[in-house]
C-alpha cells in the first residue's frame, strides 16, 4: 500500500475527510463563514445559503452515477477539493454572481467528494472499527470548524475564508497519499459476496436520518436567532456538547447498545425545546438549550453514520449508498429550515414558535424506535444470509430443522423458504421455480405465518440468528 502501513492508511483517510469537512461545516454549508461575509456586505442571507445547500444535496446524490471504482472515488475527492478551492476564491471581493457560481459549483463538487469517501471508508477500515472512524471524522472536522468559525467571527471573515481554503489543501495533500484502487482482504472478500439487495434498509435508513434532522433544521431558525447576542460564546460552544457526545458514543464498549442510547438522546432533544420555552435568552440559558440540543445530535448522527458504514459491506458502489444516506440528512435539514422560516415568518410569539417546534419534534421522534428496530433487523439479515451461503448443504438443512413450526411446512414451501435463505427475490423464486409472483408471495405469506413471524427480515433473524454466531 505504497509503503503505509492500514493504520496509517486509516489516519490518512480520516485526516483527508476531516480537512474537506471542515471546509463544508466552516462555509458551505450554512457556515459562520459565509453568514459573516454576507453580513459584512450587507447581502441577502437565505437564497446564498440555500442554493449552497441544494447544490451538495445534489452532488450527495448523484455521485454514485459516475463514481464505480475506488481509483474513480480518489480523482472524485481530489477534484472536487480543487474545484472548491477555485469557487471559494471570489468571496474575497464584493458580491456579485460569481458567488452564487461558487456555491454551485463548490456544494454540487463538495457533495460529490464527501460520497466518493465512502469507498476510503469501507476499503481502509474494518467493518468493526468504523463507527469510530466516522466518529473521528466527525469530532475532527468539528474541532476545526470551531477554529475557522471564532476567526471569522472575533477576527476577520476573511481571515476565516483562508484558514476554511488551508483546510481544502492539507485534505487534497492527505488524500493525494492514498492509493487508489488497492483493498484489504477483508472488503475483497465481502465484494465477492454481496446478498440482497441493500435498497429496503437504505430507504429505511433515509427516512430515519430525514425524520431526526427535521429537528436540526429546526433549531437553526427557531433558535439560534434567539440568541444571536451571544456572539462570543456561541462562535466557540455551538459544537463543543456535539464533539462531547461523539467521543462517549466513539468509546462506548462494542456490546453496547448504542440503540437504547436513542432515548436518551430524544429526551435531550424535547428537554431543548421545553428549555427553550421556559428559560430567558441569557448565556446560562443558552448552554443549556444548546447542550441539551447538540448532545442529543451527536448521539443520533453518530448513530445513523454508523450503520451507514455497516452498510458499506452490502454494497459494490459505496460511493451511491454512503451520498444517498448522507443526501437524506441534507434534506432534512433544508425541510426542517424551511418549516422553520415558515413559522418564524408567521409573526407569532417566541413561546408559540417554540411550541409548534416542539409539536414537530415529539412527532418525529416517536417514529424513531419503530423505524430503528426494523432498521437493526434488515441489516442482520443481510450479515446473516452472508453466514448462510458459506455453509455447507447439510448445515443449511439443519438451521432450518432446528426452528420449530406451528404447522409443518408444504414440499412446495421447503423450496420456497430455501431460495428466500439464499437471497433471492420473490420474482427470483418465481423464476426459479417457474410459478407466478403471487404465488410466491402465497407462499411466502403462510411461511411467515407457521415460523409466527412478520416479515421476510425478521423470518431471516429467526431462522440464523441462533446459528451463525453473529
Amino acid at each position: 500500500m505504497n509503503g503505509f502501513k492500514p493504520l496509517n492508511i486509516r489516519l490518512l483517510s480520516i485526516a483527508g475527510f476531516s480537512f474537506l469537512f471542515a471546509y463544508i461545516l466552516s462555509f458551505l454549508f450554512e457556515g459562520k463563514v459565509l453568514y459573516s461575509l454576507l453580513d459584512l456586505h450587507g447581502t441577502d442571507v437565505s437564497g446564498f445559503i440555500l442554493t449552497a445547500i441544494i447544490a451538495h444535496f445534489a452532488g450527495l446524490l448523484t455521485c454514485g452515477l459516475f463514481v464505480r471504482t475506488q481509483a474513480a472515488a480518489k480523482n472524485m475527492v481530489l477534484g472536487g477539493i480543487g474545484l472548491c478551492l477555485a469557487a471559494t476564491v471570489p468571496f474575497f471581493f464584493v458580491p456579485s454572481a460569481l458567488w452564487a457560481g461558487g456555491l454551485i459549483i463548490g456544494g454540487y463538487t463538495s457533495g460529490c467528494a464527501v460520497a466518493a469517501w465512502g469507498y476510503f471508508l469501507k476499503a481502509f477500515t474494518h467493518k468493526n472499527g468504523r463507527i469510530k472512524s466516522c466518529a473521528d471524522v466527525l469530532i475532527y472536522s468539528n474541532l476545526l470548524m470551531i477554529a475557522v468559525n471564532v476567526v471569522a467571527m472575533n477576527k476577520s471573515p476573511f481571515i476565516g475564508l483562508s484558514l476554511a481554503m488551508l483546510c481544502l489543501v492539507i485534505g487534497m495533500a492527505s488524500i493525494w497519499m492514498l492509493p487508489a484502487g488497492q483493498e484489504n482482504e477483508q472488503n475483497q472478500t465481502i465484494k465477492k459476496k454481496t446478498h440482497g439487495s441493500i435498497k429496503n434498509p437504505l430507504t429505511l435508513l433515509c427516512l430515519f436520518v430525514f425524520i431526526i434532522t427535521i429537528n436540526s433544521g429546526l433549531m437553526y431558525q427557531v433558535i439560534n436567532p434567539a440568541f444571536e447576542h451571544l456572539t462570543g460564546l456561541v462562535s466557540w460552544y455551538w459544537a463543543v456538547p456535539y464533539i462531547v457526545a461523539l467521543a462517549i458514543m466513539r468509546n462506548l464498549p462494542m456490546k453496547a447498545k448504542r440503540s437504547r442510547i436513542l432515548y436518551i438522546g430524544m429526551a435531550m432533544i424535547m428537554g431543548a425545546f421545553i428549555s427553550f420555552m421556559l428559560l430567558g435568552r441569557k448565556t446560562s440559558d443558552y448552554l443549556i438549550v444548546d447542550t441539551l440540543m447538540l448532545g442529543a445530535c451527536g448521539i443520533f448522527d453518530l448513530f445513523w453514520w454508523s450503520i451507514l458504514g455497516e452498510m458499506l459491506d452490502f454494497t459494490d458502489n459505496p460511493a451511491q449508498t454512503f451520498g444517498i444516506g448522507l443526501s437524506a440528512n441534507v434534506f432534512g435539514v433544508l425541510c426542517g429550515g424551511v418549516l422553520g422560516m415558515v413559522v418564524t415568518s408567521i409573526g407569532l410569539s417566541g413561546a408559540e414558535v417554540a411550541v409548534i417546534a416542539l409539536t414537530v419534534v415529539c412527532v418525529t421522534l416517536v417514529l424513531l424506535p419503530p423505524l430503528n428496530n426494523q432498521l437493526v433487523l434488515l441489516l442482520k439479515s443481510h450479515a446473516y444470509l452472508a453466514a448462510y451461503d458459506n455453509m455447507s448443504q447439510s448445515q443449511q438443512k439443519e438451521v432450518v430443522l432446528n426452528v420449530k413450526t406451528i404447522n409443518p411446512l408444504t414440499v412446495r414451501e421447503q423450496e420456497v423458504l430455501q431460495l428466500i435463505l439464499s437471497g433471492k427475490s420473490n420474482r427470483e423464486i418465481a423464476v426459479s421455480l417457474c410459478i407466478s409472483e403471487n404465488t410466491v408471495k402465497t407462499h411466502a405469506r403462510n411461511i411467515f405465518s407457521k415460523y409466527d413471524v412478520n416479515s421476510r427480515a425478521e423470518l431471516i433473524s429467526t431462522l440464523l440468528k441462533n446459528q451463525t454466531g453473529l
